[in-house]
């Protein structure tokens, strides 16, 4: 009689499911996002900026827990990319377009459709900024952002709307800046130049004394106005990139030049 041969092992099912609780704040987000939408087309700007921000602090928060859970998942960066996609592209253009870029349609067809071409341009260089960051994850240094990052520019543009509405300003009066705050933003997120990430800041668990106090003064700061600084923290930001980005090239610069000289340089005796 021959021995049968032991059955192999089976190699153990993948589970089918998703993690619930970092898709849940990733529902948020999304949901904070389509509620903007909404406040816009309803009027209320102020609310639908506050959202946007909402929409920040709940993405900001999704991508931690599955990390400290050790949830993470590639549908949790597919479904991740896709809430962003609303909440800060979409969502940013209709709020600036309902605000104020459709007023451009009072001086002419051309400049109307000078409006909706703004706000699409928006949220179509959002989409591509996401787009090409799903493309170079595990790749790019995860200490900078190569392009202004959804979440900042659309901090920007809503700050800059939350701090007009504080102000009684109009976006009427304000038609013919806003389709430059707009390109400029949508222009910026697929540009190559680089922003500070604070993904791995801070590098240790303590911190120097200065910061505490720096936090508090920011927090007492943000009870008193917080829109404006919001939107000072917002320009501050987004001016660090172009200027980070001219100061590295210049010290390459300079130090292409130190090679070059020394190369050039005659041999000493």
């Amino acid at each position: 009689m021959t021995e049968s041969t032991p059955p192999l092992p089976q190699p153990p099912r993948p589970h089918r499911g998703i993690y619930l609780l970092p898709n849940l704040f990733t529902t948020g987000a999304m949901f904070a996002g389509f509620y903007a939408i909404v406040a816009a087309i309803a009027g209320h700007f102020t609310d639908a900026a506050i959202a946007v921000f909402i929409a920040g602090l709940l993405d900001g928060m999704d991508g931690r827990i599955a990390r400290l859970t050790k949830t993470q998942s590639e549908f949790g960066v597919q479904y991740d990319s896709l809430s962003d996609l609303v909440s800060f592209g979409l969502a940013p253009a209709l709020v600036l377009y309902t605000w104020s870029l459709q007023y451009l349609r009072d001086y002419g067809v051309l400049w109307g459709k000078l409006g909706w071409a703004a706000a699409f341009l928006y949220a179509a260089c959002a989409a591509l900024r996401l787009a090409r960051f799903n493309t170079q994850v595990g790749v790019a240094d995860k200490r900078y952002f190569q392009g202004l990052a959804s979440p900042a520019a659309a901090g920007l543009c809503m700050a800059f709307v939350w701090t007009m509405e504080n102000a009684q300003i109009e976006g009427a009066w304000l038609c013919f800046f806003t389709p430059i705050l707009a390109v400029v933003a949508g222009l910026l997120m697929v540009s190559r130049v680089r922003y500070f990430s604070f993904k791995a800041w801070p590098r240790h668990d303590r911190v120097p004394f200065v910061w505490i106090v720096l936090a508090v003064l920011l927090i007492v700061a943000l009870v008193l106005n917080t829109a404006a600084v919001l939107l000072v923290i917002a320009v501050l930001y987004v001016l660090s990139g172009p200027v980070m980005t001219l100061w590295g090239m210049r010290s390459r610069l300079s130090r292409r030049r130190l090679r070059s000289q020394r190369r050039q340089a005659p041999p000493q005796e």
